[in-house]
């Protein structure tokens, strides 16, 4: 009775460790410090360059305005992280937020907070090796079907309205692995760090 009584203990606690690690998007693969980051315009620029663009598509603006430092291989589609020692993570949220207005926005959690567009989830986070550092990453819906995982996501939003969102019904049902938000990673692009300057390496 005992011995059985051990093996349940044991796999509850195995099941509240995954269930932990899912939450927080997994490995954390990418690591960006403000060393890496080549010489960003400041701060003022930037946010008066997104204000006076006249472009509507969210990844465009994140591209001409912000280094590109890394890609993510998925199936079909590519992620892009972006990085800037400019901004803390909320108050880059509200610059995108007042240039384009997302469709959903969550609550800060983890220091992580992910804003979704019509073809777009932007998510934003402070990096684990520099709190001075905000991460950007941008997925189309393609890549967010296919490689992020429902466990990771359900933190920040409901199952249905993913669904919803992403227009897939039950995906909230498949298997959760592999890729799981900003620094779980299927693949990595042929450089770790590509530099050069906002939208550099496209």
């Amino acid at each position: 009775m005992l011995k059985k009584w051990s093996i349940c203990i044991g796999l509850l606690s195995l099941i509240i460790l995954l269930t932990a690690c899912s939450s927080r998007g997994g490995q954390q693969g990418i690591v960006i410090t403000a060393d890496d980051i080549p010489q960003e315009t400041q701060k003022e620029e930037i946010i008066a360059a997104i204000n006076q663009t006249a472009n509507n598509e969210i990844d465009d603006i994140i591209e001409a305005n912000f280094p590109l430092m890394d890609t993510v291989n998925g199936e079909t589609n590519d992620a892009e992280i972006y990085a800037t020692q400019q901004f803390e993570l909320e108050e880059l949220a509200s610059v995108f937020m007042e240039a384009i207005e997302p469709e959903k926005v969550s609550d800060i959690e983890d220091n992580q907070q992910i804003l979704i567009y019509p073809d777009h989830f932007i998510t934003l986070r402070e990096s684990d090796e520099d709190q001075d550092v905000v991460m950007i990453e941008v997925a189309d819906d393609e890549f967010v079907r296919r490689n992020y995982s429902p466990n990771f996501l359900s933190t920040y939003f409901s199952i249905r309205l993913l669904e919803s969102m992403l227009g897939a019904d039950n995906w909230g049902s498949r298997q959760s692995g592999g890729y799981t938000g900003m620094g779980g990673t299927p693949g990595r692009g042929n450089t770790t760090f590509r530099g050069g300057g906002p939208g550099a390496g496209k």
